[in-house]
């Protein structure tokens, strides 16, 4: 059997030979790329800020960032037609409670048991009158659902446009979900209703930032995610690739070693698969490792991916073994820890990541031990036991 082979490392392709540029070529290559995005943040982003945040321009559009200095000369802002409702920014929080709304929560609970207790001492009670209203009204018969009214969808072989909507619905559904809504419903099983009950309750032990401060950081998580997409290269994809990269070997020359050259098209086939793996599942880890931990923000994003990314980064050039998901789950854990207290995490998401993480080990061996097992022992053709 061919050795294990690890090919983590944060310097690219051995084809690329970037292993062998001087010191001299790596702070100057690092400081130009720095000196470039500084110039250009500077010519495009500030003024196209200063107009949206600063100056409060309706109609700014995402586009109008490539106009650069002449966002400066861009004249008044125009005032807001009446009946027209806009928004500077989006609310990045909406849909999140806070300890004002659980307070107010508890005041109309509390009201409502007291109504309660007023009717069953003989009294008359507020709701009566909604109560007989509601009676009333008429209720839709029994058995009756809105999937009455959903058609049947169209077999894929029909025509182009339901063979489009059936890759929708199977291999391209994690590109066309909404995550952040679906990490605040339960897909009706009694184990996710269970992480995800007190979810709300958890939001509200975190504080609400400004949103246009908000807004500045998820321009800046855009470098943190490219960071967090190198280290994910760096590590889980190198990897993956090793003994595949073994495999290959073995099977092209008849030989093996303990170092060996990898191809750029393996490293580029691992590329595409996380990609694609991303695309089609990774909503299902996004829906749960995302506000079903704590509560995210795109501030909170940014210090989460920075410090996962580093992290990745610095083991991949000590040579150290990782796991990019236990890094970014250790992340959100200490960026949760920040509110200042340690409800504002959700420990029951958490005791199931590191259930997980236990049962990881026992169940790759015994699978890998009985899959090797039965190839071993099968028959083969042209071989006397």
């Amino acid at each position: 059997m061919a050795p294990f082979v690890t090919v983590t490392d944060f310097r690219g392709a051995p084809g690329l030979n970037l292993s062998n540029l001087s010191d001299g070529a790596i702070t100057g290559s690092v400081l130009g790329v720095a000196g470039v995005t500084a110039i250009i943040c500077i010519a495009f982003l500030l003024p196209y800020f200063h107009r949206r945040l600063v100056q409060e321009d309706w109609t700014i559009r995402f586009y109008h960032v490539f106009l650069g200095p002449a966002l400066l000369f861009r004249g008044p802002v125009p005032p807001v037609p009446e009946n027209v409702k806009v928004a500077v920014v989006q609310d990045f929080y909406r849909g999140k409670i806070t300890k004002t709304d659980l307070q107010n929560q508890a005041v109309v609970d509390q009201g409502y048991q007291d109504t309660i207790h007023n009717i069953e001492k003989g009294g008359k009670g507020p709701s009566n009158e909604a109560a007989s209203s509601n009676d009333s009204a008429p209720t839709p018969r029994d058995g009756a659902t809105s999937l009455e009214h959903v058609d049947k969808p169209e077999p894929f072989y029909r025509s182009l446009r339901a063979f489009w909507y059936f890759l929708r619905r199977t291999v391209l559904r994690g590109m066309f979900v909404e995550v952040v809504d679906h990490q605040s419903r339960s897909n009706g099983s009694k184990l996710d209703g269970l992480l995800s009950k007190n979810v709300a309750e958890v939001h509200s032990y975190a504080d609400k930032y400004d949103n246009k401060t908000e807004y500045l950081y998820s321009m800046l998580q855009i470098f943190t995610a490219t960071t967090a997409s190198f280290a994910h290269g760096s590590n889980d994809v190198s990897n993956a690739m090793g003994p595949m990269t073994a495999i290959y070997q073995i099977w092209a020359t008849g030989t093996s070693g303990s170092s060996l050259p990898v191809p750029v098209w393996i490293l580029a086939f691992g590329g595409a698969c996380i990609v694609i793996g991303l695309a089609t599942y990774g909503y299902n880890v996004m829906r749960n490792l995302g506000n079903r931990l704590t509560l995210q923000s795109p501030s909170r994003g940014f210090s989460m991916e920075l410090g996962s990314a580093l992290t990745v980064v610095l083991a991949s050039r000590l040579a150290l073994p990782i796991s990019t998901t236990q890094c970014i789950v250790g992340a959100t854990m200490a960026v949760g820890l920040c509110n200042g207290h340690y409800k504002s995490i959700n420990w029951r998401m958490i005791g199931w990541c590191y259930m997980g993480w236990l049962i990881t080990l026992p169940v790759t061996a015994i699978v890998s031990g009985v899959l090797t097992s039965i190839i071993i022992n099968a028959p083969r053709w042209g071989m006397i036991s």
